[in-house]
């Protein structure tokens, strides 16, 4: 039996994949079941099956992008989620890991890429963050939120579920009109205006992407609140000044392990004595792991997914209250499916934008994702610090009643301050 057989009758039990190669019959892997997508999948040379026993995901990724690998019979959606949902994390099978070699090698590769210091951070944010304004449009909600939602419904719009992302996080950092917040990786300044906006208080947002820090500062001066939210090309290590409440959305995945330390020292400086921070970032489950060729290579250089453990370590010695903890175990991938759909749909502007590759890799980064969360090993932490025992009411009913009276106002009933 080749290598390749083998390989797929492991990872493949329930649902179908036809595997069509040259030289050799069609052959099935796993059993017929509604709930598994049924897929065929052509290798267009006989080098593919090699590269992906070697390294699954990493291989499967650049051989699709290169058109070396073909979903004949659905789309890569489906060949993803066929594959993931049969090797659950939950199960402990890890039938898609690279082999040991490969394994080994990314870990040396791994320590090296995540020293983040300065001017690689500046270069890794632009790599992903500085891409066309316009590809963005095509596929995010109308407001640029670039992480993951908040479904308090799984059947609402990406643009409802943003906004409850928002109103979610602006709850549990209780703030009151004529506080000073930092936004930490600020991205398009949605978050910032919508701080501003519905509570009353100064922002400063801080960023190490051009495109995003240009149109930030658009979306401010239209509102006519740019002296009120401004926003700075800066690294974090870099801002000065004294802030009641701080927030980091989305960044801290870029920060790398060996600065998580400094990231919160600094965040820790930068409040009040009865300051509060909330970071929020793609978290893995288990253990402290290494990042994956694919992600590291073209999505995301530089960029890892810390474990809680290594947050919470992070914290220890600093003296900030850790004083809430939420994880979100599907809300992203709520998310990523919408932003995959609606990059499929806008497929002939992204390919007249770029390419056709540049469209593969693109759709196979999201399909990725969005399983990584349904049946991988990730998930999102929202982690709360205070540098005050008492700042912070000892119960979590505010977080609640502030959220709603958030979403009150969104829907047009009056906002009561929380």
């Amino acid at each position: 039996m080749a290598l390749i057989d083998l390989f797929l009758s492991r990872a493949v039990k329930r649902g179908r994949l036809t595997l069509l190669r040259p030289d050799k019959p069609a052959k099935t892997f796993g059993t017929a079941d509604p709930d598994f997508p049924d897929v065929t999948l052509r290798f267009a040379d006989r080098g593919v099956a090699g590269r992906i026993v070697r390294n699954p995901a990493t291989a499967a990724g650049e051989l699709y992008m290169d058109g070396r690998m073909i979903v004949e019979n659905g789309e890569i959606m489906d060949l993803v989620r066929l594959l993931t949902a049969n090797d659950k994390w939950e199960k402990g099978q890890n039938n898609l890991e690279p082999s040991w070699l490969v394994r080994s090698v990314g870990s040396v590769k791994h320590r090296v890429d995540r020293y983040n210091m300065e001017r690689r951070s500046k270069r890794n944010v632009a790599h992903h963050y500085d891409l066309s304004a316009r590809l963005y449009d095509l596929f995010l909600d109308a407001d640029r939120q670039y992480s993951c939602a908040y479904y308090t419904d799984p059947d609402h719009s990406l643009d409802q579920a943003q906004q409850d992302k928002l109103a979610h996080i602006a709850a549990k950092l209780l703030i009151r009109p004529g506080m000073r917040v930092l936004d930490i990786g600020c991205g398009w300044g949605g978050l910032a205006l919508y701080l501003h906006e519905k509570l009353g208080c100064d922002v400063v947002g801080v960023t190490l992407s051009e495109e995003q820090i240009k149109i930030a500062r658009e979306r401010a001066a239209a509102k006519g609140v740019a002296d009120h939210v401004t926003f700075e090309l800066i690294d974090y290590r870099r801002v000065e000044g004294q802030f009641d409440r701080i927030v980091s959305v989305g960044m801290f995945e870029h920060v790398g392990p060996p600065q998580y330390r400094t990231f919160l020292r600094k965040c820790r400086d930068l409040l009040t004595p009865d300051g509060v921070m909330l970071l929020h970032t793609i978290g893995r489950l288990g253990g402290p792991g290494i990042t994956d060729d694919y992600t590291a290579k073209y999505i995301f250089p530089g960029g890892y997914n810390p474990a809680l453990s290594e947050i919470i370590r992070a914290n220890e010695g600093l003296r900030m209250f850790p004083t809430d903890v939420e994880v979100l175990r599907l809300h992203y991938a709520l998310t990523l499916k919408q932003w995959y759909a609606r990059t499929v749909a806008s497929k002939a502007a992204i390919v007249a934008l770029y390419d056709e590759r540049f469209f593969r890799m693109w759709t196979f980064y999201l399909a990725g994702a969005a399983m990584a969360f349904e049946n991988g090993g990730l998930c999102n932490y929202q982690v709360q610090f205070s540098r005050s025992r008492t700042e912070l009411p000892i119960t979590r009913d505010y977080m609640f009643e502030g959220e709603q009276a958030l979403r009150g106002v969104r829907s047009g009933a009056p906002h009561p301050r929380v």
